[in-house]
């Protein structure tokens, strides 16, 4: 195949983003590997390639922190590809301290929630293109009920809780996403990579980076299993045609019970639009099936 459809990553340069793209690239497969610009970045793809020998593994650089550069990325990968098999949206972070993004929203609900939620969209005419193919979301099992009315934190900031919410919110989207692609051969479905030893928590207090550290040493899996993970749901055929599931070990599993209110997801879709100026630019999405089976 002279263009094969390539797998695109979010947060490739580090933890389970980075075991991942280095293990689809052993196995020859064409990566685009989606990370903050910045000499770390260019050192895992450059190590990624040298390791693997596989030259269509691509860096393409974006600071979820900002919508524009997720739209200069997403415009990048629609340039180089018209089709594309897989989209893992694997980038996320969490803060000590209440932040806001350039755009003017708290900063883990638009790394989290508002980028995966836009790139997604902006990728859907490729994604279709190459159909069969799949969207991977990273979530968690930490989910924490959502609250719509004050999604900045102007009114308090448990960097926990909001953590928690935008975890919520990658499943509730993974559904929405899978009801709305409903017929279109692109499936969509949230992945709880595991308790994994990861930077993800780099930015959080010293009693609780102390605690992390006990937790690693006892309690935590290598990072490498959570990249195992991403690539099952990423590539198993055993979830072919499979849509609208929340996976834990491979497995279909139960999120919490806030991830299966149809209203709630509706919700988060039109505030999501609206934040981020969809629907003007992005590929219109099939309307929902209110009677889609599993969801």
């Amino acid at each position: 195949m002279s263009n094969p459809r390539p797998i695109v990553i979010t947060g490739a340069s580090s933890g389970i983003g980075r075991a991942a793209a280095l293990r689809l690239a052993r196995q020859d497969l064409p990566v685009v590997m989606v990370c903050r610009d910045g000499q770390k970045a260019r050192a895992v793809h450059a190590e990624i390639v040298r390791l693997t020998g596989n030259r269509r593994v691509e860096l393409e650089t974006a600071d979820f922190a900002s919508l524009e550069e997720v739209r200069a990325v997403a415009r990048s990968i629609r340039d180089k590809h018209s089709e594309i098999a897989v989209l893992i949206n694997n980038a996320g972070a969490t803060f000590r301290d209440r932040r806001m993004s350039v755009d003017g929203h708290e900063l883990t609900f638009a790394i989290n929630h508002l980028a995966p939620f836009l790139l997604t969209n902006l990728l859907l005419e490729p994604l279709k293109a190459g159909a069969p193919s799949r969207v991977v979301n990273v979530s968690s099992d930490l989910q924490r009920p959502l609250r719509l009315d004050d999604l900045d934190r102007h009114k308090g900031y448990d960097p926990y809780q909001v953590y928690g919410e935008t975890k919520l919110m990658n499943v509730l989207f993974t559904f929405e996403l899978a009801r709305r692609l409903a017929g279109t051969r692109v499936t969509a479905n949230a992945v709880a990579p595991g308790f994994l030893r990861t930077s993800i928590m780099r930015n959080t207090d010293a009693r609780t980076k102390a605690v992390m550290f006990f937790l690693r040493i006892f309690v935590m899996e290598p990072a490498v299993k959570g990249g195992d993970r991403l690539i099952h749901a990423a590539t198993s055929p055993d979830l072919a045609g499979t849509s609208g599931e929340f996976l834990v070990r491979n497995q279909p599993a139960k999120a919490t019970a806030p991830a299966y209110d149809r209203a709630l997801a509706a919700q988060l879709w039109a505030i999501s639009e609206r934040l981020t100026g969809l629907p003007e630019g992005a590929e219109p999405l099939l309307e929902a099936d209110p009677l889609e089976p599993g969801l």
